[in-house]
C-alpha cells in the first residue's frame, strides 16, 4: 500500500470508517464489531479494507487464531478515541452556551462510592444552578477510567490500581473494607472470631478483588484468611455483592461505613479482622484535555473546593 500525502488523508478520511475501526479495535473482532454496530460482517470487513486503502498501511494483522493491531493501527486507534471524545462533547458544550448555567454534566462512578462529601457537592451544585442537569453512570473502576480518558464523562470517582499519565488524580476519601456474612450463615451471631475461623469458607466479591487490581488489600486479606480459592459469585456492583452475601452464597467484603446500617438491622454480620481492616482510597479522576461547559466546570470546582476545605481525618470513613 502506498501511503497517501498527509494533507490528502486529512480531507479524504471518512469519519464513519474511522468510527468503525475504533469499534473493531476495541472488541478485537470483525464479527463482534458488526454486532455492536448493528451491521453485516461483510460491511465491517469492507470498511476496514477501505480505511487501510485510505491510510495506505495495514492496520490489523489477523488470522483464525490471532487479531492484533499494527503499530499504525494502534496509533490510529488512540487518535480515533481522541477525535470522537472531542466530537461527543459538542452537544453538551452548545447546550451550555447561554447567560445562565444550563449545561449538563456526566459523572462516572464506581458502584460503592458512598460519600457525604460527594453528596454535599451535588446538593450545593443543584441549589446554585437549578437549571443545570446531571447524569451519574455506574461502572467498574476500569470503565470509569476509560470514560474519563476518552472524555465521555465530565469526571470520574473510583478506585485506582494504576494511574493513567493522561489524567489528574485527587483523593476524595478513604474507606475500610470488612468481611461480612448473611443472617443464615453458620458464623452469623458469633463473636470473638479470628481469621482462622474463616478458613475454607466460600466467598463472593468484586471483580476488582485481585492481587494486581484496585482491591489488592482485600485480595491479600482474602489470601491471609485462606478463604476457599473458588469464588462462587462476583460483580462490579456493590448492591449485587451485598445481595449475594445476604442470600448466603458466601462471605464477602463491603465498605464498613456502607454496611453499618445493615449490621445494625441484623441483615449483615461483621466478621474478622476487627482491628486492622484494609484501607482503600477513592479518587477523583479528571482529564485536563477535556473541554468543559460551564455546568461541568461549576460542579467540578465545587467538589474540589469541598475536598480542599475538608480535613483528611474527616474524609476517612469508619477507620
Amino acid at each position: 500500500m502506498k501511503p497517501p500525502r498527509p494533507e490528502r488523508l486529512v480531507w479524504d478520511l471518512d469519519w464513519n470508517l474511522l468510527r468503525t475501526f475504533v469499534v473493531i479495535a476495541e472488541v478485537k473482532s470483525i464479527t463482534r464489531a458488526a454486532e455492536r454496530l448493528n451491521l453485516k460482517q461483510p460491511s465491517v470487513s469492507n470498511a476496514l479494507r477501505r480505511l487501510e486503502d485510505r491510510v495506505g498501511r495495514r492496520l490489523v494483522e489477523r488470522d483464525a487464531t490471532r487479531f492484533e493491531l499494527t503499530e499504525v493501527g494502534k496509533l490510529l486507534y488512540e487518535q480515533g478515541i481522541e477525535v470522537f471524545g472531542t466530537i461527543s462533547q459538542l452537544p453538551l458544550l452548545m447546550r451550555g452556551v447561554s447567560d445562565d448555567v444550563t449545561g449538563h454534566a456526566t459523572i462516572a462512578v464506581a458502584s460503592h462510592v458512598v460519600s457525604p462529601l460527594f453528596d454535599r457537592a451535588l446538593s450545593q451544585f443543584h441549589a446554585n444552578y437549578p437549571r443545570a442537569s446531571i447524569t451519574i453512570s455506574v461502572a467498574a473502576s476500569s470503565e470509569v477510567t476509560k470514560q474519563v480518558r476518552e472524555r465521555r464523562a465530565s469526571f470520574g470517582i473510583c478506585l485506582v490500581s494504576q494511574r493513567d499519565p493522561a489524567l489528574d488524580y485527587e483523593m476524595v476519601y478513604r474507606e475500610f473494607f470488612g468481611f461480612f456474612c448473611g443472617p443464615t450463615h453458620r458464623l452469623c451471631g458469633k463473636s470473638g472470631l479470628t481469621l482462622d475461623d474463616l478458613r475454607g469458607e466460600p466467598s463472593v466479591s468484586f471483580q476488582t478483588d485481585h492481587i494486581s487490581d484496585a482491591l489488592r488489600p482485600v485480595a491479600l486479606l482474602r489470601s491471609e484468611a485462606r478463604l476457599d480459592a473458588d469464588v462462587v459469585g462476583v460483580s462490579s456492583s456493590l448492591e449485587e455483592v451485598r445481595r449475594m452475601i445476604v442470600a448466603g452464597l458466601g462471605i464477602g467484603p463491603l465498605p464498613l461505613h456502607v454496611a453499618r446500617r445493615d449490621v445494625r438491622d441484623g441483615i449483615l454480620w461483621r466478621l474478622p479482622p476487627y482491628d486492622t481492616p484494609p484501607a482503600i482510597d477513592i479518587f477523583l479522576l479528571v482529564n485536563p484535555d477535556k473541554a468543559m461547559n460551564r455546568a461541568e466546570k461549576a460542579l467540578l470546582s465545587g467538589l474540589r473546593a469541598l475536598i480542599a476545605e475538608t480535613p483528611l481525618e474527616e474524609r476517612v470513613y469508619d477507620g
